[in-house]
């Protein structure tokens, strides 16, 4: 299956960090695409920024579409996800629902540990249903960018950070940011719980949405849209607003 890797920013060393770290997960025969958007924010930071990166986002997927069997979105907002869920004839997920999702299975509640502010997660994860099993939202004093420039130091962070999230009752830790893709296997020796990379785990349910082969809704809130005008989008955005195909 071909399964494309799609970030929502621009910094194309989280791309490639996070297609490694999909490599690693990936079954034999899953064939990892990385995309990286023609525009949009450096890294996603505001909600301003999210915003704007949806926007990025769902040209670059539509840009994919019929091409791939499945998409995971390399982005820790899981930024625009119903909406590409909605437009794309294949499976989408988003790398912290997905990561979410999976440490329930493993602990009554989890934590997420992730750069800088947490308020947009808290919010993501009620958006998931998610509020009451979520213990510990842990912002390290760290960024994306020195992720990639420093991961040694960022991953002490990190480790800390961690160590916090249990002390706050988590039964295992979410690492809620597409720089930190790999990171965990590297942190688990030294955490208490199972740690959860997103694009692992975003990966796998990725193979398993496409083994089930289930299909498209054709009512409801996520039926594709139909017969959709715009003016100024990309010609492949705006061909699945109306239905069509790219």
């Amino acid at each position: 299956m071909r399964l494309l890797v799609a970030n929502a920013n621009t910094t194309e060393a989280i791309t490639q960090l996070c297609a490694e770290a999909a490599r690693a997960a990936a079954a034999p025969g899953t064939r990892i695409i990385p995309a990286t958007p023609r525009f949009g924010p450096e890294v996603i930071a505001t909600r301003a920024e999210n915003v704007i990166a949806g926007h990025a986002l769902l040209s670059l997927l539509a840009e994919h579409a019929g091409q791939v069997e499945a998409c995971l979105l390399a982005v820790s907002h899981d930024t625009a996800l119903e909406a590409a869920r909605q437009l794309m004839p294949c499976p989408v997920v988003g790398m912290t629902e997905a990561a979410c999702f999976a440490a329930c299975l493993v602990g009554a509640r989890f934590g997420l540990v992730t750069f800088g502010g947490v308020e947009t997660y808290r919010e993501r994860i009620a958006q998931h249903g998610l509020a009451g099993r979520c213990a510990a939202l842990v912002g390290v004093d760290a960024t994306p960018q020195e992720a990639v420039r420093d991961p040694e130091g960022v991953a002490r962070k990190v480790q800390a950070g961690i160590a916090r999230a249990v002390a706050e009752g988590a039964d295992a830790v979410v690492m809620g940011g597409a720089a930190l893709a790999g990171m965990a296997p590297r942190l688990q020796g030294e955490a208490a719980v199972p740690l959860l990379d997103g694009i692992a785990a975003g990966v796998k349910l990725c193979e398993m949405l496409v083994a089930l082969n289930l299909p498209r809704p054709r009512a409801g809130s996520l039926a594709p849209p139909q017969g959709r005008a715009s003016l100024g989008l990309d010609p492949a955005l705006a061909a699945l607003l109306k239905g069509g195909t790219p």
